[in-house]
């Protein structure tokens, strides 16, 4: 892996605050991986994503911003999950259970055998995971080379997560690795139980997200566009 250089990180670093770098110093410590080695891969809307090699051998590391990140949008989605009713409308409250979210819905698609990153640990504002690849690109980057049979194997994996309970709830082109020709799903911080207030309109949402982007590649298969459409299947 190549290696950042320790001017490069400084300035890196300068975009957290000082309790998610002892965060990242105290999981340094641990093993986890080396500060000196974290090579940023990309930045979303509330995340940094860095490579990093540790105990686990290569990881991804995944640091959720509490300085600028969107946490009134984070509260509308949690709001309504039965699992985190109680939260309070607090900043760091709110983030550090977000990401809480995010490790406990990948265990459980994890666990019904959803294709998703294995994840090491979580603390605070930051999960430590399973590279998928060397790392793999998503969908939108790299093409699957029979977009049909990818197709299938998504469906299949998205009946798996919904009969598990969950629905993904911000599956696009963003959201969906390519490894071998096989899709593996990320980005499980919005993922909702299905029998929250609005499972339906997330899920519907993210269909449609995913049968607008397979139709453009070229995919002619039947389309499954509600939660019904998968009970039938």
């Amino acid at each position: 892996m190549a290696k950042i250089s320790r001017d490069k990180y400084k300035v890196e670093k300068s975009v957290f605050d000082q309790f998610t770098v002892r965060t990242l110093r105290k999981l340094e410590s641990d093993g986890f991986f080396d500060i000196e080695t974290l090579v940023p891969l990309y930045m979303g809307k509330e995340s940094n994503i860095f490579i990093g090699y540790g105990m686990h051998g290569d990881v991804v590391v995944k640091i959720y911003r509490l300085e600028n990140c969107d946490f009134n949008k984070m509260y509308d989605y949690i709001k309504n999950d039965p699992r985190f009713m109680n939260i309070r409308k607090n900043k760091r409250d709110i983030i550090l259970n977000w990401v809480k979210r995010e490790h406990r819905n990948l265990l459980k698609a994890r666990k019904a055998k959803v294709r998703v990153p294995t994840i090491f640990l979580v603390k605070n504002n930051v999960l430590v995971m399973e590279m998928i690849g060397n790392p793999s690109m998503k969908i939108k980057d790299q093409i699957p080379s029979n977009p049909s049979t990818f197709y299938k194997q998504l469906i299949n994996e998205i009946k798996k997560l919904l009969n598990a309970g969950l629905v993904h709830a911000d599956l696009s082109k963003f959201n969906i690795l390519n490894y071998n020709e096989k899709p593996v799903l990320i980005d499980f911080s919005q993922s909702t139980p299905k029998d929250s207030l609005r499972a339906r309109e997330y899920f519907e949402r993210d269909l449609r997200n995913i049968n607008t982007f397979f139709k453009k590649i070229g995919v002619k298969e039947k389309e499954l566009k509600t939660i019904e459409d998968f009970k039938k299947k």
